[in-house]
């Protein structure tokens, strides 16, 4: 596979679980490779300046219609998470420590988590609850854990969130196709379109 989307996400962004029920199909249709980045959403948003939409009353509201009818038009379940925002900094240096130690294992963890976050509309900000998602999901928390203590995890997650922040990232999702950036679930069909030209 000559092309690829390289995903940077989020687990607490709405629009990227968005962006992941559809992502590998179109990767898939386009014969490319689908490359995920797990980065910190808060560090973006503190080294831009940028926020959440929810955070403007008005916009927020839209936003909420918006993410229903896109789960509609992708044929996918949603339901807007009571706990946001969460702290996804345990989350996402989970999503590297399976992403690199185990990698097997990754396609699993992103189901786990986001299916938690944002169909169950479970607080992943609580380690009892996430504990138990965990275990349900067939890992072992403990391990888990200790893992996202590393050194080398807690490196990683910087890593790609510094490597986002320079290719211009703003937010999540945020891909690539090459040196083209696209931001957000919305901006899907010009993934496609880089992808077919």
């Amino acid at each position: 596979m000559s092309k690829s989307v390289e995903f940077y996400f989020d687990f607490g962004s709405p629009t990227t679980y968005l962006a992941w029920t559809q992502l590998p199909g179109i990767c898939a249709a386009a014969h490319a490779e689908l490359v995920y980045k797990p980065m910190l959403l808060g560090g973006i948003f503190q080294a831009t300046g940028n926020a959440s939409p929810v955070e403007v009353p008005a916009k927020g509201k839209h936003m909420l219609v918006d993410l229903q009818r896109f789960a509609t038009r992708y044929g996918v379940p949603m339901r807007f998470n009571p706990y946001f925002p969460i702290n996804t900094l345990g989350l996402m240096r989970g999503a590297v420590a399976v992403q690199q130690r185990m990698s097997e294992r990754f396609a699993d963890y992103l189901k786990v988590i986001f299916t938690a976050m944002w169909v169950d509309a479970q607080n992943l900000g609580d380690l009892a609850v996430l504990g138990k998602v965990l275990a349900q999901g067939g890992f072992d928390p403990q391990a888990l854990l200790a893992l996202t203590a590393e050194q080398a995890i807690k490196d990683g997650l910087k890593a790609n969130t510094d490597e986002a922040l320079k290719r211009g990232a703003f937010g999540a999702p945020t891909m690539f196709v090459g040196d083209a950036l696209f931001f957000g679930q919305d901006r899907l069909d010009f993934v496609r379109e880089a992808l077919a030209a």
